[in-house]
């Protein structure tokens, strides 16, 4: 891996459970069942909040946009999701559920001059991130920034948290992976357990037949392991993903990039260290 690819990757590490806060608070749970949500399972409140920012869409552009999902789960979530809440009321409620979660989590830090400071360069990487090709990157640029930093910060991390994640998309598809190859691939190289990846929704046999499409392009074996050629094309996607995400950290330069990963280090330990995240999450951060 490249210097350059290495800092992209760190930046992602770091930003990512910043972003994550959203769908594990129990300050944002508290917000979006107040709007009515079933907060007892993950997923119908997970939907609407990360779907929002695209206005009301549906189950169609959510499986497209979110692509390792299962389409038969997301028909079970979207459009439901808007008849339970309007997207501005979804997008409001996990505004308030993020501003009180990291009041919780950060404590002191929230309204320290080192998160202020971050925040500003977090911002100055979104805004230099380029949206075209990227719909929940581009949707999420799009919303009004906040004026508190700290929600600064957050919007910033999800923004590029999904520049990053639209990017990624694009290299799985140049590399030939559809969204159930994808995970399958990724299983394959030991980024997650099987189980973990059963949260999207695909079936028994939808995961079956997948792997055997991997076996007879040579990605994988018979055991389901990942072949030589199959890591090889896994570290590509990796590789691209990096690159497609690069440009943001370009345009912030070196010394700044490297600041903000300094500032980050501390909150990122503090959110982590609560718990609340779980271990291990079909993203593959620290094994790939």
């Amino acid at each position: 891996m490249s210097n350059d690819n290495r800092r992209v990757r760190q930046m992602w590490h770091l930003l990512e459970p910043l972003h994550a806060v959203v769908y594990y608070a129990p300050e944002v749970a508290e917000e979006v069942a107040v709007l009515g949500y079933d907060t007892a399972e993950r997923w119908p409140s997970y939907f609407a909040l990360r779907a929002a920012p695209l206005g009301a869409p549906g189950a169609r552009q959510v499986a497209s946009a979110f692509y390792s999902f299962s389409p038969r789960m997301v028909a079970e979530h979207v459009p439901a999701a808007w008849d339970v809440a309007a997207p501005d009321k979804v997008l409001a409620a996990r505004t308030r559920g993020v501003d009180r979660a990291y009041r919780a989590l950060l404590g002191e830090r929230t309204d320290g001059p080192d998160l202020a400071d971050a925040a500003v360069l977090a911002r100055r990487a979104a805004e230099a991130a380029h949206t075209e090709g990227r719909p929940l990157a581009a949707a999420n640029a799009a919303l009004p920034w906040p004026q508190e930093p700290h929600l600064v910060l957050w919007q910033a991390a999800t923004v590029l948290r999904e520049h990053r994640g639209d990017g990624h998309l694009a290299a799985l598809l140049t590399a030939g992976l559809g969204p159930v190859e994808a995970l399958v691939s990724f299983a394959a190289i030991g980024a997650a357990p099987a189980e973990v990846f059963a949260s999207r929704g695909w079936s028994g046999h939808e995961w079956s037949a997948a792997r055997e499409r991997l076996i007879a392009r040579g990605l994988l074996d018979a055991d389901g392991t990942a072949t030589d050629a199959g890591h090889a094309l896994r570290a590509e996607v990796e590789r691209r993903t990096d690159e497609l995400a690069a440009a943001p950290w370009h345009a912030l330069g070196a010394r700044d990039t490297a600041r903000l990963a300094d500032l980050l280090g501390p909150l990122w330990l503090e959110v982590l260290g609560t718990g609340m995240l779980p271990r291990e999450t079909t993203l593959g951060i620290g094994k790939v």
